[in-house]
């Protein structure tokens, strides 16, 4: 069993523009993204992490920087829990993407569309699970983090949640926001958090009934 804090960013100054930032190169956590990541980094710092991974955007380096330094961790990059690859979208503001006709069918039915010259949500979501999956074999019996992005997060937890990826728009993840899945080694999974903002106590999973007692 490997349990995953998924840790969304800190804010940016393209999340208060309401614009797609993507994959473009130089996008940093603004003076209110560096306080959440120090922040988020004090609430994990009790926690007996054993490594630390992010996606290779500045923004979720910076963050993860924060949460790694109290435990002496480095950082381990992990592109495939990366941004969406927006595509032509890159960089433009919601209000102008909204005009666009595909603009309903990314919002509800996601799980049929593709971003113009760009990757499919369902492709994004692949990789993401692939790669926590991937992390749960070399990290049996530890806690780790993944500083990633929204979409992403909103992604992975849909999945190991059994909600269909056309609902995963109903999921709020927040700038440096904290989510944890336990994932076993047996195939069971438990979602310990979502989207909390607040103090983490122990983080506590909750033994599997007998199957006698799963039927009461």
């Amino acid at each position: 069993m490997a349990t995953i804090i998924l840790v969304r960013h800190g804010e940016n100054d393209w999340v208060k523009e309401h614009r797609l930032a993507g994959w473009l190169p130089g996008v940093h956590l603004n003076d209110n993204g560096r306080k959440q990541a120090a922040a988020v980094a004090d609430r994990l710092a009790h926690l007996p992490i054993k490594a630390v991974y992010s996606s290779p955007l500045e923004r979720c380096l910076e963050t993860a920087v924060a949460i790694a330094q109290p435990h002496g961790l480095p950082i381990i990059e992990l592109a495939e829990v990366g941004e969406v690859r927006y595509g032509r979208w890159q960089g433009e503001a919601i209000k102008t993407l909204a005009q666009e006709k595909s603009w309903h069918a990314v919002q509800h039915y996601p799980s049929r569309f593709q971003f113009p010259q760009g990757e499919a949500l369902r492709e994004a979501q692949f990789r993401a699970i692939q790669a926590l999956e991937q992390l749960v074999q070399a990290h049996t019996q530890e806690l780790i983090v993944v500083v990633s992005h929204a979409d992403l997060i909103k992604l992975m937890l849909a999945h190991y949640l059994g909600v269909h990826l056309d609902l995963f728009q109903r999921l709020v993840i927040s700038p440096a926001s904290v989510s944890v899945i336990a994932l076993m080694e047996n195939g069971a999974v438990q979602v310990l958090r979502i989207n909390d903002t607040g103090p983490l106590l122990p983080l506590e999973k909750t033994p599997e009934a007998a199957p006698d007692e799963k039927k009461e």
